[in-house]
């Protein structure tokens, strides 16, 4: 699309301020639910799907006084999952006279074209990490086949809306949640991450507004402390490092039209004891990821070329997934009625 410039009539004298008031989106920080906390860099600029290699193991021994004859042994099976990659791609068409018009607003209209390109792409590959370019390929995060998904119970009181939930019953919810995922990694005990992205609106009421109460015994922070502080600090205590992260995209996207926490542990913990009954899991090459998402380049392919005599053609580009998570006891949805 050319750019709006148009003209406008000024009073003399006057004076202009050159400093722009330009608008603002969300900086999402949906990274923090990949592991490693960025997209993964394997594609090639043509691939169209990524595999990935699943071993699974089964074994079998024989316990007894005597020597057996007949032993059992390991059954290994290997399968495979995979992922479609697309090609994002954006264009502008500009020349000198849009370049001109656009100055004269104190813009410099490639800069503005470059950088909304790349807001865009960036735009798409955060929707895709979260909802897929195709929801009925199971793709996104939030589309995860077999992940817990929990809706908010009543408090002890009957609330059903985060604005009137009791607010150290919210603590021990979210508390209850993250040990539950910690649980079904077989992670508890472990130091690990686990991230919790949800609207602004969400974690804001649990990080500023939601002061435990004071009742008629002491809870850890009441009176002082906010539900989201208690959740860190717990979380701390129990070697599990909380991130809360933004995206308000999710208002709306729960059950019943509730916005959507995501609650994801990004990379797995191995578990090990001196008689380690896990020790199949340090068969390598493995990836400790537990959420991905591809891309062909760390940052969008950007090419300029003349048109005819005048014109400029810009381009930019990028191929990546969607959000993976090939086990999906990594990712949580809960599902919270704002008010």
């Amino acid at each position: 699309m050319p750019v709006s410039a148009p003209e406008r009539i000024l009073v003399h004298p006057s004076a202009v301020e050159p400093n722009l008031i330009v608008t603002t989106a969300q900086a999402s920080g949906f990274v923090e639910d990949l592991g490693g906390g960025e997209l993964r860099q394997l594609l090639s600029e043509n691939d169209k799907v990524v595999y990935q290699n699943h071993v699974d193991i089964r074994t079998q021994v024989a316990a007894q006084m005597a020597a057996a004859n007949v032993l059992p042994g390991c059954t290994i099976t290997l399968d495979y999952i995979q992922t479609l990659a697309y090609l994002i791609r954006t264009r502008q068409n500009y020349n000198h006279l849009d370049v001109a018009d656009a100055g004269e607003w104190n813009v410099s209209l490639p800069m503005a074209y470059q950088l909304g390109a790349r807001q865009g792409i960036a735009q798409a590959i955060r929707g895709a990490n979260l909802y897929g370019f195709n929801a009925s390929n199971n793709e996104g995060l939030v589309n995860t086949p077999n992940a817990v998904a929990v809706n908010l119970p009543p408090d002890p009181w009957g609330n059903t809306t985060l604005v009137t939930y009791d607010n150290g019953a919210l603590s021990i919810w979210l508390l209850g949640e993250v040990q539950a995922a910690r649980q079904a990694m077989f992670a508890l005990g472990l130091p690990q991450k686990v991230v919790f992205l949800a609207p602004q609106r969400i974690i804001g009421q649990l990080q500023y507004q939601n002061i435990v109460q004071v009742v008629q015994y002491q809870r850890p922070g009441a009176g002082s402390a906010t539900t989201g502080q208690i959740v860190t600090k717990i979380g701390e205590e129990n070697m599990t490092e909380i991130v809360w992260a933004y995206d308000d995209t999710l208002i709306g996207k729960g059950s019943n039209g509730t916005d959507a926490m995501l609650l994801v542990i990004p990379e797995a913990v191995i578990p090990k004891a001196p008689i380690n009954t896990n020790v199949f899991a340090e068969l390598t090459p493995q990836t400790s990821a537990m959420t991905l998402q591809y891309t062909a380049s760390a940052a969008p392919i950007e090419m300029t070329g003349p048109i005819g005599a005048e014109a400029v053609d810009f381009l930019a580009m990028q191929r990546v997934t969607s959000g993976w998570a090939p086990r999906p006891q990594a990712v949580t949805i809960l599902s919270i009625p704002f008010e």
